[in-house]
């Protein structure tokens, strides 16, 4: 019995470390992008002056991002029964490692800022489903809770 309440502990731990974790990367992104919107392509470290075309694009995708740190925040409130939008949400992160991959090959190493964040953003993704499979195993079904179909 003691077993059994210490399990329970350890999983409710997790799925609240999780969602805390989870509101605060959300957070993250958003002050990131709100960052981007108010000073522009100069807060990027490394970066140069650029034309209006390119600080239109950098403030454009900021808004992007800070609403992908919403959607994430959202998602944290509520992860067993949100679990594929935040599926969702890991996918388009891990993408953009992917496309800094690209950027790589294409154009060359970036500020040693970019080279960790693109780890970052190939590892977090895969760490986070792994911990939200493990957290929500028993109610996980694409975001619907199963739990409450289960006989007691």
């Amino acid at each position: 019995m003691l077993a059994l309440a210490q399990v329970m502990r350890l999983e409710i731990g997790m799925k609240a470390f999780l969602a805390f974790f989870v509101a605060f990367f959300g957070a993250v992104c958003m002050l990131i992008g709100l960052a981007h919107i108010a000073v522009g392509p100069a807060v990027i470290p490394g970066s140069i002056p650029v034309n209006a075309t390119m600080d239109s694009e950098d403030r454009f995708y900021a808004t992007l991002f800070v609403g992908f740190g919403g959607a994430l925040i959202w998602c944290s409130r509520a992860l067993a029964t949100r679990g594929q939008l935040f599926a969702w949400l890991l996918v388009v992160f891990f993408a953009s490692g992917v496309s800094r991959l690209v950027s790589l090959w294409q154009a060359g190493l970036p500020h040693p800022l970019f080279q960790m964040l693109t780890v970052v953003e190939l590892v977090l993704p895969v760490a986070l489903w792994i911990l939200y499979r493990r957290a929500f195993r028993e109610t996980y079904c694409y975001g619907v809770d199963t739990s409450r179909n289960t006989p007691p």
